[in-house]
């Protein structure tokens, strides 16, 4: 795997944490987290941009944090679970899976560092 699509990932995984933290964050620490969290998240989504389509890098980023920020409220903050939003993520998720098998990607030493 292409580490420019590792950084997708956890540009999409430190999203989640500003989401979540954009909703429920009531302290200083917690503001100081999601501040960092929202860094980190666009430090990543930038510098894999540089290198991998945009458009598919953002559809990826944003259809990898949609869902975990769906099952971390229902995981979490007991949001209620219905079989609609599980198959419509599931919808999400190969549509994210679609987009990035699609993608042809360069073959560039640079963005593999």
């Amino acid at each position: 795997m292409n580490i420019q699509w590792v950084k997708v990932f956890f540009a999409a995984f430190f999203e989640v944490f500003w989401v979540i933290g954009l909703k429920h964050a009531d302290s200083f620490l917690e503001w100081s987290g999601t501040a960092i969290s929202i860094y980190i998240s666009f430090y990543m989504l930038i510098a894999a941009g540089k290198y991998l389509p945009v458009g598919t890098v953002y559809a990826v980023f944003v259809g990898l944090g949609t869902t975990g920020t769906v099952l971390s409220e229902i995981i979490l903050f007991n949001e209620p679970l219905h079989a609609t939003k599980l198959v419509l993520i599931l919808i999400l998720l190969i549509g994210v899976i679609g987009l990035k098998l699609v993608t042809k990607e360069e073959v560039n030493e640079e963005a593999n560092s």
